[in-house]
């Protein structure tokens, strides 16, 4: 069974840090592209950042120069790095694998993505 285990939310003040893991179990994802997505309360589910199977990594806008995305394989483990947070950071993140393989080009709809971990919230007060 192919689980997504998300860790790392929390509560934090607005321009601290916050680091999210995503750690995999039942496969690997060495050839997969890995992302991050956020919903916030009422809201629609929304890219936040993706890695390829290179290492390639892709933010959106809201994040860039703020968030970093990095993987180890070996350890079948995707990270976010989370500095700078701000009010609007706040939101369940969500890890996602791309069932497709050794590809570069990175979807940034949740409806690419085959699997999904439950979630870990992260509140940033004002």
């Amino acid at each position: 069974q192919v689980q997504l285990v998300e860790s790392g939310g929390g509560l934090v003040q607005a321009g601290g840090s916050l680091r999210l893991s995503c750690a995999a179990s039942g496969r690997t994802f060495s050839r997969n592209a890995m992302a991050w997505f956020r919903q916030a309360s009422g809201k629609e589910r929304d890219f936040v950042a993706a890695i390829n199977w290179r290492d390639g990594t892709y933010y959106a806008d809201s994040v860039k120069g703020r968030f970093t995305i990095s993987r180890d394989n070996a350890k079948n483990t995707v990270w976010l790095q989370m500095n700078s947070l701000k009010p609007e950071d706040t939101a369940v993140y969500h890890c996602a694998a791309d069932a497709s393989e050794m590809r570069l080009f990175v979807e940034r709809g949740p409806s690419n993505y085959e699997y999904w971990g439950q979630g870990t919230q992260v509140t940033v007060s004002s």
